[in-house]
């Protein structure tokens, strides 16, 4: 029944069955009832969540060459971990699961998934990959390699993005709804296997006494860059696939803040606004 009419004497109408309209007249006044049951599309996005978000016309697509400008970020250490509470899972985190960090004897600041999160916004939204010059993975602490597609749009809340990463990690790919695209998707490891031949690889660490300004980290030839980046809130980047280990700033910088000056000096650099 789509609306209520106030009559001024009462009539008896029978409804239609389901699936059927059917119109009754009541002296001059027509009324049609319609029973008719449609399927629903459910709606995951709210105000906030349409933030800033462009359709994918707005994002270059193109592939990595090893003689073309373009900045790769592996985001390290990443800490995704699931854990079962109750009868499902949800992302391991030092502000739901402090009862279960405590009984394992778990520090809290290894648990801290909101870092990837901040990262991922601050990369994923940025002009760079907007432009198609942006390329990201991310290693969790258990190893898992993962690849982000450039027209990946990130959940602008945690909760949101925790349930996504959930369902990564336990089914080792997420799809476009509407084109059934992988957009994050679990790979095999080495990442040096997916990184083109000859690509020059610099781990980010506020402990290396070389400290550059971002800017002069942006190749003079059109070649591409690796960059590693510690998704962890304490302890020291060490990888074995870096060939140099950088600092940009004489201050400590959180992964967010550093994902966030590299994409702005790479983006003066390249023109890009």
């Amino acid at each position: 029944l789509c609306g209520i009419v106030k009559l001024q004497k009462p009539h008896v109408v029978c409804l239609p069955a389901l699936g059927v309209s059917t119109r009754y007249t009541i002296g001059e006044t027509t009324f049609e009832f319609s029973t008719k049951m449609g399927k629903r599309k459910l709606d995951t996005k709210d105000g906030q969540d349409d933030e800033y978000d462009l359709s994918t016309k707005h994002i270059a697509r193109c592939r990595i060459k090893a003689d073309e400008r373009r900045l790769i970020v592996i985001l390290e250490g990443a800490q995704l971990e699931t854990v079962k509470v109750g009868q499902s899972f949800e992302l391991l985190n030092c502000d739901d699961h402090t009862n279960i960090l405590k009984r394992n004897n778990r520090d809290p600041g290894s648990c801290r998934p909101d870092i990837t999160h901040q990262s991922l916004l601050m990369l994923m939204d940025s002009p760079l990959n907007r432009a198609g010059l942006l390329l990201v993975f991310l290693r969790t602490e258990r190893n898992v390699l993962i690849q982000i597609d450039p027209q990946t749009r990130i959940p602008r809340t945690f909760k949101r993005f925790a349930g996504l990463m959930v369902q990564l990690l336990h089914k080792l790919s997420i799809k476009a709804s509407d084109t059934q695209k992988r957009l994050m998707k679990v790979i095999k490891n080495p990442i040096s296997d997916h990184l083109p031949v000859g690509c020059r690889k610099i781990a980010m660490s506020f402990s290396s006494k070389k400290v550059n300004h971002a800017r002069e980290l942006v190749p003079a030839k059109d070649e591409p860059l690796a960059l590693v980046v510690g998704a962890f809130a304490h302890g020291n980047l060490s990888v074995d696939y870096t060939e140099d280990t950088i600092s940009i700033s004489n201050y400590p910088l959180s992964a967010a803040l550093t994902c966030t000056k590299l994409c702005s000096a790479f983006e003066e650099v390249w023109g890009i606004v």
